[in-house]
């Protein structure tokens, strides 16, 4: 489902880097934080889907710090970031690469695209057309471009965070299921308050924040802590309360489409890692609730009749949590 950018088989003595993971993550979180203000459940979404080795899609109305959250934090990672801008004329070749023709040397050379970075930022992806979005789905399902018959691994850690508007907006491509599938959580940025606003007057009023921002760690560092967080502990009882919920996208009468088993997967990885965040070493309900949003919405397409209503995906999987029967663990299930 997810390429094993970590290994496949975490052991409990990966968990002894807990420590360090809470304490790196939290410098990354300050740094986030002096660029993008008011948005602390949004940062935490960010971190837990970096930490599960999933990707990003960040979605909302145009100026409201997509691209700035994106761009902050490959800024704290000491790694090769790539930038991509998404339009209508962008081929499948601009972004993974093209073999081109030496006639000195009588052999083709392999020209890398942007893709070939840890993290790779995409602005505005619903403005290239399908043929070229399509491009990113084996470089995020298996961590590696094709070719011209020839496979070129991608470098790890690797992590898509994409920025899409509406698609309300104008000359915009809805992204296919298949695409949105492979992103691990969509997130809205939504309008800061007054508050955060003013704050981020006050920060960008003489000079540009992200100036200021500095790695804080390291690519080989997140691999690490991508092992302490395949090492969380999930009880079996966590495990059939995802089951519960995403099984409930399927029989939900206002979805034509529910989630499929990859999200089950996803789901409790970026709960794994919301546990670690928090210095846990095992998944509590509550960590499941608060990715339910995130990590299903995207992926469901309600029916006509959901839709006139005024209800979207998310209202569903609001109401489908409401309405799951929440496990309650034991001392054991906890270790």
């Amino acid at each position: 489902m997810l390429p094993d950018i970590a290994p496949a088989t975490a052991t409990a003595d990966d968990l002894t880097g807990l420590d360090e993971l809470v304490e790196t993550t939290s410098r990354i979180r300050a740094g986030i934080e002096s660029v993008v203000t008011g948005r602390p459940d949004l940062i935490t979404v960010t971190l837990a889907v970096l930490l599960a080795q999933g990707h990003l899609l960040l979605e909302d109305v145009p100026g409201v710090g997509k691209t700035t959250l994106a761009k902050a934090l490959a800024r704290t990672i000491d790694c090769q970031a790539g930038r991509v801008q998404f339009t209508p004329d962008l081929l499948p070749s601009d972004l993974t690469g093209v073999n081109i023709y030496r006639a000195a040397d009588h052999e083709f050379e392999f020209r890398r695209g942007p893709v070939f970075a840890n993290i790779v930022i995409g602005d505005e992806i619903n403005r290239a057309s399908p043929k070229t979005q399509s491009a990113l789905l084996e470089c995020m399902e298996e961590g590696q471009v094709t070719v011209d018959g020839t496979t070129h691994p991608l470098p790890h850690p690797f992590l898509v965070v994409a920025t899409q508007n509406p698609v309300e907006m104008e000359g915009t491509y809805p992204l296919p299921e298949a695409q949105r599938d492979r992103f691990m959580a969509r997130l809205s940025v939504g309008y800061p308050d007054r508050e955060a606003e003013l704050r981020m007057l006050d920060l960008q009023e003489s000079q540009d924040p992200l100036d200021r921002l500095g790695p804080v760690t390291d690519g080989a560092s997140i691999l690490r802590y991508a092992r302490v967080v395949r090492a969380v502990h999930a009880s079996q009882a966590v495990k059939r309360y995802v089951l519960a919920l995403v099984d409930a996208t399927r029989q939900h009468p206002g979805l034509r489409l529910g989630a499929s088993p990859r999200t089950s997967l996803q789901l409790l990885r970026a709960a794994k890692a919301i546990a670690a965040l928090a210095g846990r070493e095992h998944v509590l309900p509550d960590d499941v609730q608060f990715l339910a949003v995130p990590v299903l919405a995207h992926r469901l397409v309600v029916t006509t009749e959901t839709r006139l209503s005024g209800q979207d995906a998310a209202a569903v999987v609001a109401s489908i949590v409401a309405q799951t029967a929440v496990p309650v663990l034991e001392a054991a299930e906890r270790r």
